[in-house]
């Protein structure tokens, strides 16, 4: 038997959760199953029609047996399914989130209906959290459901006829083929054509047998993750199998977690464009925050350290703790305070608590205000800063169920505010969560939350490498600048020894010890030095960061120094494209102040205009404020020239490794030599940490091997060959789909390696070779309409933009389309070439093809086949073929001549340019040529011979067109559809 991905992946995907083997055929009658696992029915067995989301017999049956009103009254069941379908209905018209979230309401048992006594309200109940086994759960395969139009998703998993898993499984033996298929598959397609199949959705995976990646509905793809076994220390990434992801299904899957995340990790919040969205939890989220609801309801350690590495989601990790804290009936609803120790910090945490609509969340505004809170014995989630315990009595609430949850626990805490807070609640659990690895020599941080019962110290952990083999962050690249722009550390040493060896200095500080290392400031902002900088900053940013659409931020010694650097840019770009953070002091001059002076309103509208990829600001000058708690997916770059060491220094760069679309990694461009000793600038206690920065030196001796493997593909090939023959030599080198995928695999990662690099001096030796790789790819690589290729379409914008300019070989497209005219047709007679008269026939062959149905091309098709007879019978010489097929080739030039003399065609693309022109209004982008290229392209793709003809070649035509006009260019004009429409019908 082959293997494909029925039989290898989803097969495997249902024996491994029901026991089920279906490639042996022995599924049994479907029975009812109430024992925490997962039992398998036939889609075809299921009592339903292929319109209904719900199983509405299972549900029916769940609402009598977990609901004793509806128990005694049966038909009641009714009236809810009816309140149920409802919701299913409105999807179209509220958008699948909040469709998702009102369901949620109802699985969550958050609704009542007046079933009780006197039409008392009670609460309804969908599921039984309490009790497992009193659910149902069944897993189905080819589960067939129509909306506009039928999906037939892979897996789905229903608890009590309500399904709640979607999961798509892709063929594991096809290179080019990935997980991220599946993915595409669920939330490009099937949430879009049957959204009710996703409005009780908990979660939807796919996998290929390889990894397995999981997200909520309406997740972008680069936000789906994989789920990882708790206490697995191997390098999962390197196993690769069915048996892992075996494994790792089996414990996320498993209706114990997946109810979890259903009721205590799903969040449903508003973004900054305030857009619905739901958030589940990451694996470490999930594992960190049960931790801590698992050792407060144990109740014998008080304390636990947390260390998440920066950017890998410790705000949402706070969020679930504290919700499912707040929701445990044995904790009798405790107080859960999140403490801060910054202001930036404070607006973030509060902000994604508010954002996320948590009920009981209270922001303190003053010292006063909290502790009267806590002295009145509050029951919330409580959001404040550790600086408000400052004069805090002893023993201010001396209740157990009180937990406390520090962020970045290794700073202010430690001092005498954190005595304070320890002694005005003397009994509250204690949780230090940070992002920085935390250094051992540091005693008072492991005294403080480091338990002796948990290994090395740490509850939880989450390291840098386990965030980047997640993709939970991105890896940091860097690159130290030329010699003539760092600072010469020798001759300045002494004077700057007082200035480096100080961490996390305000504003105020650092211009305060620039005054004592007078030497040190002079050299660090000597307009000179300051202009090579910019210089350098300017040339860099528009070749390596602008082109992608990331943003950058610069690091300056002091306040003064950010006023220079930005004078300087201005020079380079507009006013409008830099902007200075920095505070100002009661000292300051008023015209100081009044220029560059920056309240927390006007903060956080900049930061909000950064963030938009649309703006025209393009880059912050910062000295020491948006170091830390500054969250801006889109900077990708940070240009750094300031001493930075240890926590502040890593808490800083990584402000660089938030995912964001088209992101490989984060940036740090080091002019002031940081990094000269990357090792010990970063004397953590983890070995793990000093891999923390990639020097871009390891990715150029990683170049000449990327590029002969790439190379490989073509050993035998004349690469001096050009235009259409030197191409198909190239393609018929790699002329099998094994041989294509295997080529695009190793073609990937030298472009991921050249985007990297570029523009550095070591690409100019082998400028040429991936040139011509680059236009080998391209013209092999599939129409960029068919997506789910991962190999395929990661691309960077540095070898798309090279592709764009040198790929003057030509393309496919241009081989299909070799000229054929008299003087080519006398040149073959002339010259009977076997070879020529080859590609006479095929181009023959084709053109026959294209007006199938006209009398005149089919009988000097069948005079072809005669001649082709006799050739092969030795009827007749190769010279006389030749000769004959010239004759034909003659008669059907003509013949082409008059039929385009009769119907003065059009090409299809000039007809649709013509119609864009003519149609074209303020609303139609200025891009016509781009919109009809991306119609030929999806046109030529999806249609076939006699399409007009068929229903399902008009369907499939009109949803790729209403694709292109009306979701990639937001052109609804129906006039101009229809029109366009009648074209390519009559065109195509």
């Amino acid at each position: 038997m082959a293997f494909n991905e029925l039989n290898s992946v989803e097969h495997y995907i249902i024996h491994q959760l029901t026991g089920v083997n279906l490639n042996k055929g022995d599924v049994q009658e479907p029975t009812p199953n109430y024992t925490q696992n997962w039992g398998f029915v036939l889609a075809k067995e299921q009592q339903r029609g292929v319109n209904e989301v719900l199983v509405e017999s299972e549900l029916k049956a769940a609402l009598t047996r977990l609901n004793p009103e509806i128990s005694k009254n049966p038909d009641l069941a009714d009236e809810v399914i009816y309140k149920l379908r409802a919701i299913l209905l409105a999807v179209n018209q509220v958008g699948l989130v909040k469709a998702n979230e009102e369901f949620f309401k109802w699985m969550t048992g958050e609704k009542t209906m007046p079933f009780g006594e006197n039409n008392r309200h009670v609460p309804i109940r969908l599921i039984d959290f309490e009790n497992l086994s009193n659910n149902q759960y069944t897993v189905t395969n080819q589960f067939r459901i129509h909306h506009r139009e039928t999906k037939i998703p892979d897996i789905v998993m229903l608890i009590n006829g309500i399904p709640v898993v979607v999961g798509e499984a892709k063929t594991p033996i096809r290179p080019s083929v990935s997980w991220l298929d599946g993915a595409h598959e669920v939330h490009d397609i099937y949430e879009n054509a049957v959204p009710q199949l996703f409005v009780p959705n908990i979660l939807s995976f796919a996998t290929e047998g390889k990894e397995l990646y999981y997200g909520a509905i309406r997740c972008p793809l680069e936000y789906w993750a994989p789920w990882r076994l708790e206490n697995d220390e191997d390098a999962l990434s390197k196993r690769l199998g069915l048996g892992e992801i075996g494994k790792e299904l089996s414990h996320l899957l498993n209706p114990v977690r997946l109810l979890d995340i259903l009721r205590n990790f799903s969040l449903f919040s508003t973004d900054k464009k305030k857009r619905r969205i739901k958030i589940i939890p990451r694996f470490q989220q999930y594992e960190g925050a049960n931790k801590i609801v698992e050792r407060v309801k144990e109740g014998r350690i008080k304390k636990g350290l947390i260390w998440h590495f920066q950017g890998s989601g410790k705000s949402f990790l706070m969020v679930f703790a504290a919700q499912k804290l707040r929701r445990d009936p044995e904790l009798k609803s405790p107080t859960v305070i999140i403490l801060v120790d910054r202001t930036d910090l404070d607006t973030q945490i509060s902000g994604t608590f508010n954002a996320a609509d948590i009920a009981n969340v209270e922001t303190t505004d003053s010292i006063k205000e909290l502790q009267g809170m806590l002295e009145r014995d509050t029951r919330k989630i409580i959001v404040s800063m550790i600086f408000k315990f400052r004069d805090a009595k002893p023993n201010m609430n001396t209740r157990e169920n009180i937990i406390v949850l520090v962020d970045e626990a290794h700073r202010t805490q430690e001092g005498d505010l954190g005595r304070q807070m320890r002694a005005a609640l003397p009994n509250a659990f204690l949780f230090g969560l940070t992002g920085t690895p935390v250094n051992k020599a540091d005693k008072n941080t492991f005294w403080a939350f480091g338990s002796e019962d948990d290994t090395g110290g740490y509850m939880s952990r989450y390291t840098f490498q386990d965030s980047i083999r997640d993709d939970a962050t991105l890896p940091l690249h860097f690159e130290p600048r030329l010699l003539d722009v760092h600072v010469d550390k020798e001759n300045i040493d002494k004077a700057f020894k007082e200035f480096k060896e100080s961490t996390a200095l305000t504003d105020e500080e650092a211009d305060a010890l620039n005054k004592k290392s007078a030497k040190m400031a002079a050299f660090l902002k000597s307009p000179e030095r300051v202009s090579k900088i910019v210089a350098d900053i300017a040339i860099h940013f528009k070749e390596k960061v602008n082109p992608h659409g990331f943003k950058a931020m610069i690091v300056t010694p002091d306040r003064y120094a950010c006023v220079q650097y930005k004078e300087e840019l201005d020079n380079y770009f507009s006013t409008e494209a830099s902007r200075v953070v920095i505070s100002t002091s009661a000292n300051d001059a008023l015209e100081f102040k009044q220029k560059w002076g920056m309240d927390k309103g006007q903060q956080e509208k900049m930061v909000d205009e950064f963030n938009d990829p649309q703006s025209d600001l393009k880059f912050i000058i910062v000295t020491a404020k948006l170091l830390t708690g500054f969250d801006a997916p889109i900077l990708q770059t940070m240009y750094l020239d300031k001493s930075l060491k240890d926590h502040t220094l890593l808490q800083a760069i990584c402000r660089t490794n938030r995912l964001f679309p088209s992101k490989s990694f984060g940036r740090i461009v080091d002019y002031f030599g940081v990094f000269d000793d990357a090792a010990k600038a970063l004397q953590f206690d983890e070995e793990s940490v000093k891999t923390v920065i990639t020097n871009l030196s390891n990715l150029r001796e990683k170049l000449p091997k990327a590029m002969l493997e790439a190379l490989s593909h073509f050993k035998e090939t004349d690469r001096t060959l050009s235009g259409f023959e030197g191409l198909e030599a190239a393609q018929n080198a790699i002329n099998t789909d094994e041989k294509k995928d295997a080529f695009a695999k190793d073609y990937k990662y030298l472009s991921k390696l050249w985007e990297s690099l570029s523009p550095d001096n070591i690409l100019d030796i082998y400028n040429e070779d991936y040139k011509w790789l680059s236009q080998v790819f391209e013209s092999v690589r599939p129409a960029s309409d068919n997506l789910g290729k991962l190999l395929w379409f990661s691309l960077g914008a540095q070898t798309t933009k090279l592709i764009h300019e040198n790929i003057h070989v030509g393309n496919v497209h241009q081989l299909d389309e070799f000229i054929l005219d008299a003087d080519v047709i006398e040149g073959i007679f002339n010259n009977p070439d076997p070879k020529n008269a080859k590609k006479l026939e095929k181009i023959l062959v084709k053109r026959f093809k294209k007006h199938a149905g006209n009398p005149k091309f089919k009988k000097l098709s069948e005079r072809l086949e005669e001649l082709r007879d006799k050739a092969e019978q030795g009827l007749i010489s190769s010279i006389e073929f030749v000769k004959e097929l010239c004759k034909l080739a003659k008669e059907t030039v003509q013949a082409e001549k008059e039929l385009a003399d009769l119907v003065q065609e059009k090409t299809p693309q000039a007809a649709l340019t013509e119609l864009f022109l003519e149609l074209k209004t303020d609303k139609t982008p200025a891009v016509v040529e781009r919109i009809v290229t991306d119609i030929d392209t999806i046109v030529r793709m999806v249609s076939f011979p006699g399409w007009q003809q068929s229903n399902q070649g008009e369907r499939e035509v009109q949803s790729s067109l209403r694709k292109i006009l009306w979701a990639k260019y937001k052109i609804k004009d129906q006039t101009l559809f229809d029109r366009a429409y009648a074209y390519i019908k009559e065109y195509y």
